[in-house]
């Protein structure tokens, strides 16, 4: 399943060349010298990438290398328009973007389910002959040439988009949190980077009302650096509206735990620290009020905390309250 999971492809693409114009002249036998009637060609295909909430990944286009569109068809006679080269559509999932491979410029973001943009452009029709005739020249010879595609290698990548991005060092419990909240199966097992692929899920709430979770690999101290599994999934948090940081209640210093995972995101981007956040204190079922109410005075200061236990289910209800809370303007129902 880890395989199936794929966020990155490079792929070239070249768009379909113009259709030539005609240099037509009517011929016929009541009008033996008629005038020019070449009709325009038709433009090139298109590459486009549309929109699609059903997919998850990239895999289906994992092995696609080339990307090539048809060219447009040349015009006719009687001033008939060639037809248009066949475009290219291809179906990515929310949350991708297109970026120019030599420029690394963002051609695009893809947000929307239907959504399409055009990445690379056809060539456009050549005019007809028809276009050119004038008082000085009633017979031209002559037609535009259809314009030439465009050749270019694109990155096509997707960053998750997410309500609630889950944050936390390898172990702290986000996989067995996104299991027990939503109907997502992550792999679950006591050691570290089990989850080596971000896994989404979708979390009901109250009247019938959700929201979506997505679980992003552990990141440890130097992830902002390469280290671990550092960028290839770091770049998954950028999409989420809302950060749930997640630190085991056995942790030695907690506040600590918390700032090293603020600035690991902080050295990534940092208009990462522009999104709100909340600190959930997980594996909380061994913990008494008094614990608790001891380890409150531990916690960072200025970020609302809550204390949870994915297997025992503590929590977990006020937890949702308080991401409904802050995904929607402190209105909860």
């Amino acid at each position: 399943m880890r395989s199936n999971f794929v966020d990155y492809v490079k792929i070239n693409c070249r768009s379909g060349k113009g259709g030539a114009g005609s240099a037509h002249l009517l011929r016929s036998r009541a009008n033996a010298k008629g005038g020019p009637d070449g009709g325009d060609g038709g433009r090139g295909g298109h590459i486009i990438l549309r929109g699609n909430k059903q997919l998850w990944t990239l895999l289906h286009l994992k092995y696609t290398k080339h990307l090539i569109a048809q060219p447009g068809e040349g015009g006719g006679r009687n001033r008939l328009t060639g037809a248009d080269g066949k475009d290219i559509i291809v179906d990515v999932p929310l949350g991708t973007i297109c970026r120019n491979a030599e420029t690394e410029e963002v051609d695009c973001e893809i947000v929307d389910d239907g959504q399409e943009v055009i990445i690379v452009r056809g060539g456009k029709g050549g005019l007809g002959n028809d276009h050119f005739k004038s008082s000085t020249n009633q017979t031209p010879r002559y037609a535009q040439p259809g314009e030439d595609g465009i050749e270019a290698w694109k990155i096509i990548e997707l960053k998750i988009l997410a309500d609630v991005g889950l944050v936390g060092f390898p172990n702290a419990g986000k996989s067995t949190l996104l299991s027990v909240i939503s109907a997502a199966k992550p792999e679950i097992a006591d050691y570290p980077f089990t989850t080596l692929v971000p896994n989404l899920g979708i979390v009901k709430y109250r009247d019938d009302q959700s929201f979506i979770m997505a679980d992003i690999p552990g990141i440890i101290e130097g992830a902002s650096e390469g280290k671990g599994l550092g960028l290839r999934f770091l770049k998954h948090i950028e999409r989420n509206s809302l950060l749930l940081f997640m630190v085991p209640c056995d942790t030695n210093d907690i506040k600590k735990e918390y700032k090293i995972l603020l600035q690991e995101l902080q050295n990534y981007n940092p208009e990462l620290m522009d999104k709100d956040r909340l600190l959930a204190i997980t594996k909380c079922d061994m913990m008494d009020k008094e614990m608790i109410a001891q380890m409150k005075k531990q916690l960072p200061k200025q970020i609302k905390t809550v204390f949870i236990s994915s297997i025992a289910g503590l929590g977990i209800m006020e937890l949702k309250d308080l991401i409904w809370q802050t995904l929607n303007g402190n209105n909860i129902r």
